[in-house]
């Protein structure tokens, strides 16, 4: 099988260039990339909800690209992208607030 006809199955593929189901998920890469991009802020600039949800949106639609037809490989990689960097991101807070030293640890402004 020759690339050109490689390239025109994946055309016309169901999860193909064609579809939202190419580039909706295509799209997401943005938000696991500004996920990453955070990952040089400081800790105080993470926020619980925003890092919950990005984390729990990764691993529901995870779950649900593999039992959809066609699976929709680019949707399960970049939602387990998202739940990779939502968990570390929410882990650095967690270490942050409650596990480190009293020395080395961040003061965070206590929620009203």
């Amino acid at each position: 099988m020759s690339i050109g006809a490689k390239l025109v199955g994946f055309w016309n593929s169901p999860v193909g260039p064609k579809t939202i189901h190419f580039w909706a998920p295509t799209f997401k890469w943005g938000i696991s990339l500004a996920n990453v991009a955070d990952m040089s802020k400081p800790v105080e600039k993470i926020s619980y909800p925003q890092q919950t949800a990005i984390t729990a949106t990764g691993v529901i639609w995870t779950r649900y690209s593999t039992q959809i037809i066609p699976v929709n490989y680019n949707l399960m990689t970049v939602n387990m992208f998202m739940a990779a960097t939502g968990l570390y991101q929410l882990g650095r807070k967690l270490k942050a607030e409650y596990m480190d030293t009293p020395e080395t640890a961040v003061t965070l402004p206590k929620a009203t």
